[in-house]
């Protein structure tokens, strides 16, 4: 093996003393029937079995990650790798490391990031939980598509390649197992490459559990996908709420709306003037969260990200935020002198709400805007 491997097989291990041996066998077969200058590095993670001596008597390089997690332990492996292209697989036996010719083909070929797809190679019969093979990993894959555009059909495959280049622009963050989702959300974000190919998955050859939690894992990944797609998570219902509460409070503000039988009155304006506020406060937090995210480099940036800072200042928002203060304070004001025109007797609800209640609004969204805008540009401060 050269300093400068082309392939680098990086595999986590958390006592796998039952199951390393036979793949790091597996990767030193590949390399030797492919005539490949290759290395394989163990990223241990705490293990006390003695994974760690069957890794050095098999001449693996071996690395420690300070810090627990499925990602802490890829990363830590992954930076100490030479080689210009990286596979990561899990040291369980669960993955075929002896077929990995088509990673590296499509990798040679230009390709950033190439994932395994077990759905079309083959999943051994219970090598996959039902509640993942039918519910977790199709749903989460569903997710990931529709919120990234990313056109890939098994989002969790462990067994997966990339180039060292890739990597070092993917610049993940997490250390848990919503690393696996880290890496495939950056490189969508960051235009890379991604295709994926057929790879088969058998049972693991543990006698222990995995260390997989199905809910608290999957709720992380779940969790993730959210966080990293604010469009689809605040900015969005932010919208549809938003221009729901709009379109019927301005109806409602003219006259009472009949539906069949139906009469929609006051009482609905009130929860109308609700959805709008809920709408303004979702989108305002869309784009706080997309702030920080992109300024603490969990998202990277893009033209319209740098658009945004031109076109939304503190300046304008205070201005908006005032303006619609006024219109808050005019149309209390106009309520008041109607009461006064009435000896502040008694008055009609009707008349009154439909002044009091767009007032109320106003007020409320203005300090809301001019709230935003100062905390808008506190956050871009670093810009």
């Amino acid at each position: 093996m050269s300093r400068n491997p082309e392939i680098s097989i990086v595999m986590p291990c958390l006592n796998e003393a039952e199951t390393l041996a036979v793949c790091i066998k597996k990767a030193q077969s590949f390399f030797h029937d492919n005539t490949i200058d290759g290395e394989i590095i163990i990223a241990d993670n705490g293990s006390t079995d003695g994974s760690i001596a069957i890794a050095e008597n098999l001449n693996a390089k071996v690395v420690h990650a300070e810090q627990k997690g499925y990602g802490s332990a890829l990363k830590t492996g992954i930076e100490a790798a030479n080689g210009t292209y990286i596979i990561m697989g899990d040291a369980d036996d669960s993955y075929d490391f002896i077929h990995l010719m088509p990673f590296l083909i499509e990798l040679r070929n230009g390709y950033d990031l190439v994932m395994g797809n077990r759905f079309k190679g083959g999943i051994e019969k219970d090598a996959m939980p039902f509640l993942h093979k039918y519910l977790g990993n199709p749903v989460l894959s569903f997710i990931g598509k529709l919120f990234f555009k990313i056109k890939i059909n098994d989002f969790h495959c462990g067994l997966r390649g990339f180039s060292k280049a890739a990597y070092k622009r993917m610049n993940l963050k997490t250390s848990g197992m919503e690393f696996a989702s880290e890496m495939v959300v950056k490189s969508k974000l960051n235009n890379l490459n991604i295709t994926e190919v057929p790879t088969t998955l058998k049972k693991d050859g543990r006698s222990r559990k995995p260390h997989l939690k199905t809910w608290s894992d999957g709720w992380r990944h779940l969790r993730f996908l959210m966080l990293y797609a604010p469009n689809w998570l605040f900015l969005y219902p932010g919208i549809l709420l938003g221009c729901i509460g709009l379109i019927l409070s301005i109806l409602l503000i003219i006259n009472p709306v009949k539906i069949a039988e139906l009469t929609l009155d006051i009482h609905t304006l009130l929860y109308t003037s609700a959805f709008l506020l809920i709408g303004f406060q979702f989108i305002i937090f869309y784009g706080l969260t997309k702030i920080f995210a992109v300024e603490n480099e969990l998202l990277p940036k893009s033209n319209r990200y740098n658009k945004i800072f031109k076109f939304i200042n503190l300046e304008k928002g205070l201005i908006i935020g005032f303006l619609m203060i006024c219109l808050g304070l005019f149309l209390s004001v106009k309520s008041l002198s109607n009461w006064q025109a009435n000896n502040f007797g008694a008055l009609d609800t009707n008349t009154t709400l439909r002044l009091v209640i767009p007032a109320i609004t106003s007020l409320q969204l203005g300090i809301q805007t001019m709230l935003f805008s100062l905390f808008f540009s506190v956050l871009g401060l670093k810009k």
